[in-house]
């Protein structure tokens, strides 16, 4: 192993340009007259030559066994056998002492600019696939962590629990992902989800690891360690993201595994048809046929499609946006349809309450009763609600034995004596749905109504800036809710939404997320349990950073920063990295169309041809590098 680490592929390089260039000089210097008496001498240009061939006889030759052992012979195997035979000749040349048959400057040239391709392109990779280095630097090696005596410790990251109380100071980096158990602080978490603005946190409020903490300290609780935190977690689904394959790739890998074998089989042909069908020379025809082989270049299709998709997904990581599978990409740059869940994606899901009529029951422990119920469920209209009624209490107390939640109805609850408690939409009071039109939620006890809740949300300031742009780009935008028709309509028309499906189950609204994904590829944008269905059947379904963790899990797409705006981001950027990879994919291709004729025709030496190939490969790299910085908005 320690061999192997030393016998680097820049060494390799070295080593081999070292003997190959005297050899190439010679010749350049022969066409132009000039002779160097050492090099004239046959034997002393094959003790030079053997340098590079054997360097390029074992690197190449390894790769082109092992792919041939596999079934799909890869470039190596071109490379492998247009170096071998070019020295194999000279090398009869040498013991016939015949000059024109002498090409030792063709195998060692061929050899060594392949070297100097693969050194490129292994630079050139690494430029790609920088987003998972940038994430893994962001873990916190130490942690302070506060004992039960209160003394404060510092250990290793990987030393703590679940439960651990950590203090955090100003300039500190968050250990952990936690929740804030007392102080408060503005933390700057750019890094994770793209968002430059601080966010002001205090007590209850949830940080996350690797996060920086600009001024303020806090005591933390910790609540996700190892591979559970939300920064393990990117950087796996970075890497799942960076190896899956978009359907488009599967075109390249089909023409790939064909390619070596069609490609041999052309540099045979021009050997044949040069020396026998037009009366070549014999080195002439030879030198056409190696041409062939070491121009063409296999691996730019390769390259073209995960080279792209590693600097895509890096890029949107960067930007906070997490896709889970590079095949997402191509998908999602072909939506036509975004329906919109309404509650928390295109308002804000911070409620509050307009008007609360009591029907029956004392006001305080109706609000307590409501309260009680609304602690048992993550949407955002419950969170609200038991915020502003946590407020409303006056230290009356409810006791309920049992409360579950009823997807797209509401909460039901009892008491120990039995009585059943209901909240949630008009559906709950069955045929009296309009006995409080102006109403969004009604609570009642054994099916009679104690209390008429009229709340109010407001549009998010993106909204319509996001609905506005994919309009102008196409894209069909529509409004999926379980709210009331009214309210749904309004927000619908305060956008410019023309589809609004409104007082939807969530089994209704995957029949219509169905139905429009049979129309047209059609994503959802939701951040609720009842989307989590809709959001899985989707063509592609995306989910905002403060989504219940039922609605991530079903999506493909996450919006880490939690804002709309960052919808236009993801999909700029999944259809500028489509385009890169279908120019990738038209170079790789127009390159081996134009290339291979022309070497076999015989305008190309060979030492051209692999210089040729050599940079074709850096052309698909660096194309898709420039995804890294070009302007996608």
């Amino acid at each position: 192993q320690g061999a192997g680490a030393w016998w680097t592929l820049e060494r390799k390089l070295l080593f081999s340009a070292a003997f190959a260039l005297p050899l190439l000089l010679h010749h350049l210097l022969m066409m132009g007259g000039i002779h160097l008496p050492v090099l004239d001498n046959f034997w002393w240009q094959m003790a030079i030559c053997l340098v590079p061939f054997v360097i390029g006889f074992t690197h190449f030759g390894r790769s082109a066994l092992s792919s041939l052992k596999g079934g799909v012979p890869n470039m190596d195997v071109l490379i492998f056998v247009g170096g071998t035979a070019a020295f194999v000749y000279s090398f009869i040349g040498t013991l016939m002492g015949e000059a024109d048959y002498i090409f030792y400057e063709t195998s060692a040239t061929i050899f060594t600019l392949v070297l100097f391709g693969n050194w490129l392109e292994e630079r050139a990779v690494e430029q790609t696939t920088t987003a998972i280095g940038e994430l893994a630097r962001l873990q916190v090696k130490k942690a302070r962590r506060v004992t039960p005596s209160g003394t404060i410790v510092t250990l290793d990251q990987k030393d703590v629990r679940v439960g651990d109380i950590l203090q955090v100071n100003e300039g500190d980096q968050v250990p952990l992902d936690g929740v804030i158990t007392s102080g408060e602080g503005a933390v700057d978490e750019s890094m994770l989800t793209g968002e430059s603005v601080p966010v002001e946190k205090g007590a209850g409020a949830r940080v996350i690891g690797s996060s920086l903490l600009i001024s303020g300290n806090f005591r933390m609780e910790v609540t996700a360690t190892g591979r559970n935190t939300v920064l393990n977690q990117m950087i796996e689904l970075v890497k799942t993201a960076q190896q899956d394959k978009p359907d488009i790739q599967r075109l390249a890998d089909r023409i790939s595994a064909i390619f070596v074998p069609v490609v041999l089989g052309i540099a045979l042909l021009t050997l044949l048809a040069g020396y026998w069908g037009f009366g070549l020379p014999f080195q002439k025809a030879l030198m056409n046929a190696i041409a062939v082989l070491v121009i063409s270049c296999p691996c730019a299709m390769g390259l073209a499609t995960p080279t792209a998709v590693m600097v895509g997904v890096g890029r949107l990581a960067r930007n906070g946006i997490l896709v889970k599978g590079g095949q997402t990409l191509e998908i999602f740059s072909r939506i036509k349809n975004v329906v919109f869940d309404k509650t928390g994606t295109l308002t804000t899901g911070r409620f509050r309450i307009k008007d609360i009529t009591y029907h029956n029951g004392e006001r305080d422990w109706v609000n307590a009763i409501i309260y009680k119920m609304e602690q048992h469920s993550s949407h955002p209209i419950a969170r609200s609600l038991a915020s502003e009624m946590e407020n409303r209490l006056n230290g009356v107390q409810a006791e309920l034995a049992e409360v579950k939640e009823q997807k797209g109805i509401g909460i039901i609850a009892r008491d120990e004596s039995g009585n059943e408690f209901r909240i949630g939409s008009g559906r709950i009071l069955g045929n009296h749905q309009n006995i409080a039109g102006g109403n969004n939620l009604y609570l009642t006890r054994n099916g009679k109504l104690l209390a008429s809740i009229a709340i109010a949300d407001e549009l998010k300031p993106e909204a319509g800036n996001v609905v506005e742009y994919l309009k102008g780009e196409g894209v069909r935008p529509a409004i999926l809710s379980g709210d009331r028709r009214a309210q749904t309509e309004e927000v619908a028309a305060a956008l410019g939404i023309e589809r609004a499906y409104a007082e939807q189950l969530p089994e209704q609204k995957l029949k219509v997320v169905e139905e429009l994904s049979r129309e047209a590829p059609t994503a959802m944008v939701g951040d609720g349990v009842n989307d989590a269905p809709a959001l899985a059947k989707a063509t592609v379904g995306v989910s905002l950073s403060n989504a219940s963790q039922v609605a991530i899990q079903s999506a493909q797409v996450i919006l880490l920063n939690g804002k709309l705006e960052y919808l236009k981001k993801a999909w700029s950027i999944s259809r500028h990295t489509v385009l890169t990879i279908r120019q990738n994919l038209f170079w790789a291709f127009a390159y081996n169309i134009i290339a291979i004729p022309i070497a076999a025709m015989g305008f190309l030496n060979p030492m051209w041809g692999a210089l040729f190939m050599a940079f074709s490969d850096v052309v698909v790299i660096g194309n898709s590098i420039r995804l890294k910085y070009k302007k996608v908005d």
